[in-house]
């Protein structure tokens, strides 16, 4: 315990820019010391900012907390908003202009930054959600990176997960949506116009070429061709994403770690009962910890033996 606290007294907060297209990506550094495993945790999906939280109802904070927890292990973090959003802003003219492949260069941006800052000679990649499909895609290329964490990742194609997660959901636009998704996972784009107003939000015009370029995307084949350390890490109670999906991940990847937390969901906080409303009320509960085993794991993993 006494060295816990030493360690978080150690930890010194930094704000931090890497280079973006147009202008600066900007993040939080949350430097744990000399020689401490750096990790570069990747958000999830939509307008999700550098702490996890996002205007459509997420104040849990999970990332903030996930990486203050980290420092108190010995692990240093950088969390960043993505180009176009949030303190990136400047980045890009328009944030809802961008693939896959502009994250995963911003990612890779980041890891030259911080190997720079820090000596350290690779970094790990933890995406949680949407973002465990750039960490994959990322890791194709090994180079600097000493290993990719998934967290709550999708490990079918996005298609099927929406899917699952439209089924699941109590709502009466169940039709229109299926038929929207076939459209676009065919290149088709969708005349949202056309749509009742919840579906023409999600399938608004503006984000359709990503979510195209998205549901393109398969995260086991990805998993297949990571050749670092890799740990997947699913939340039991998560109803976003599922045991399946890490299953799936690992299945593709025989040498990964997989990790079940029973009672952990999607915004990495624990969950006392399968009761959905209970389930959500944790999304905008920044009172709660993260998960005290998926710290843990985190922190084993990153942190080589001899430390």
């Amino acid at each position: 315990m006494l060295g816990s606290t030493i360690i978080a007294l150690a930890a010194v907060t930094a704000a931090l820019t890497a280079p973006g297209p147009k202008g600066p990506l900007t993040g939080t550094f949350l430097d744990a010391g000399k020689n401490a495993p750096v990790v570069l945790i990747i958000p999830g999906s939509g307008p999700t900012d550098r702490d996890g939280n996002n205007p459509l109802g997420v104040t849990a904070a999970p990332y903030k907390m996930l990486a203050e927890a980290l420092a108190e292990r010995g692990v240093s973090t950088l969390r960043a908003d993505k180009r176009g959003m949030f303190g990136s802003k400047d980045a890009v003219a328009d944030a809802n202009d961008v693939r896959i492949a502009d994250y995963v260069t911003d990612a890779r941006s980041w890891i030259d930054t911080l190997k720079t800052r820090t000596g350290a000679t690779c970094v790990w990649l933890l995406g949680h959600s949407e973002g465990g499909l750039i960490a994959l895609e990322a890791a194709q290329d090994r180079t600097s990176i000493c290993g990719v964490i998934l967290i709550a990742a999708p490990g079918r194609k996005l298609g099927d997960v929406m899917r699952d997660q439209l089924k699941a959901s109590p709502n009466t636009l169940l039709e229109p949506a299926l038929a929207a998704l076939g459209e676009l996972e065919a290149g088709r784009a969708v005349d949202a116009t056309k749509l009742p107003t919840p579906l023409a939000t999600l399938f608004n015009p503006k984000v359709q070429p990503f979510l195209t370029d998205l549901l393109a995307k398969d995260p086991a084949r990805l998993a297949g061709g990571v050749a670092t350390p890799m740990l997947i890490i699913q939340g039991g109670r998560d109803i976003q994403v599922t045991e399946r999906d890490a299953k799936a991940l690992h299945a593709a990847n025989p040498k990964s770690q997989l990790l079940v937390i029973p009672t952990m969901n999607h915004v990495l906080k624990d969950v006392a009962n399968d009761d959905r409303v209970s389930n959500l009320a944790t999304y905008s509960d920044p009172t709660l910890p993260v998960d005290a085993e998926l710290v843990t794991a985190i922190a084993a993993t990153a942190t080589p033996k001899a430390r």
